[in-house]
This record gives structure tokens, sequence and C-alpha cells, in this order.
């Protein structure tokens, strides 16, 4: 019950701060971006150009995610509760959940979103293809 509590508030926060986004100048800072690379195309990066990542074995959708403890360590969840985004990208698509550590994570078409640790730079790629199962996300 109380995890459904979090999760109802956590939307709320979301979805009125999402609102309240929309009403901001046009020259403010985006706090989700796109990339590119050569053989990657266009990617999606937070406000400071990291890149965001999907982990394969997440069930899109669900609310939940499965990486957590070392996994979380090493790819830790991605949050902003105040999502501005460039044109190419839907305000819409971005929504967030309440994980089950308490932690708030921002998700893409229902897909929860990761950075990666070994990233250091703006457009670092280097958690694509680890495992076969994370991938940067493609718009």
């Amino acid at each position: 019950m109380r995890l459904a509590t979090l999760m109802a508030l956590a939307l709320s926060a979301i979805a009125v701060l999402a609102s309240a986004a929309e009403d901001l100048p046009d020259d403010a800072a985006n706090t989700i971006g796109l990339a590119s690379s050569e053989p990657l195309g266009t990617f999606l990066v937070d406000g400071e150009g990291m890149t965001l990542y999907r982990f394969a074995d997440d069930d899109p959708g669900s609310g939940t995610s499965v990486c957590y403890d070392t996994c979380a360590e090493r790819w830790p969840v991605f949050f902003t509760a105040d999502i501005r985004v460039p044109d190419g990208l839907e305000l819409t698509d971005f929504q967030g959940f309440v994980r089950e550590d308490g932690v708030i994570q921002t998700t893409y078409k229902g897909w929860p979103l990761y950075r990666y640790f070994e990233d250091k730079l703006p457009g670092d790629v280097r958690g694509h293809g680890l495992g076969d199962v994370w991938f940067v996300v493609s718009p």
C-alpha cells in the first residue's frame, strides 16, 4: 500500500512539473537532449550531454526496474523532475516511477533510463552493447 501511495505521489509530482516546464521560456536549457555518433545515430542524453541507456532485461511500461545493488552502482538511475526536451522529442513520452528502493526513475516510452559509470565525458557511449543488454536510447 505504501509503495502504491509513493508511486501515485511521484507520478503526480512529475505531471505537475512537466506541465510547469511547458511554460518555461524557449531559451531554458533542456534537461533531456539528443546527441549522435557515426555508428549509433541519434540517441538520448541528459541535460549535461551524458548518454542515457536502457536495460533490455527491464519490462518497458511495467513501472519497475530489475537493476539494483551492484547493477545500480554501475548503471545509476536517471531522474529529472523538470523535464524539458528539444524539438524532435515529445514531452509526453517521458514519465517516472518509484522503484522498490524508493528512488524515482525517469522513463522514456516506458523504458527506465540509466547512465553508465564509465562514461566520463558528454557523448561517451562506453556502455552501449555491454552484455548484449545495455543500449543507448534511440528516439
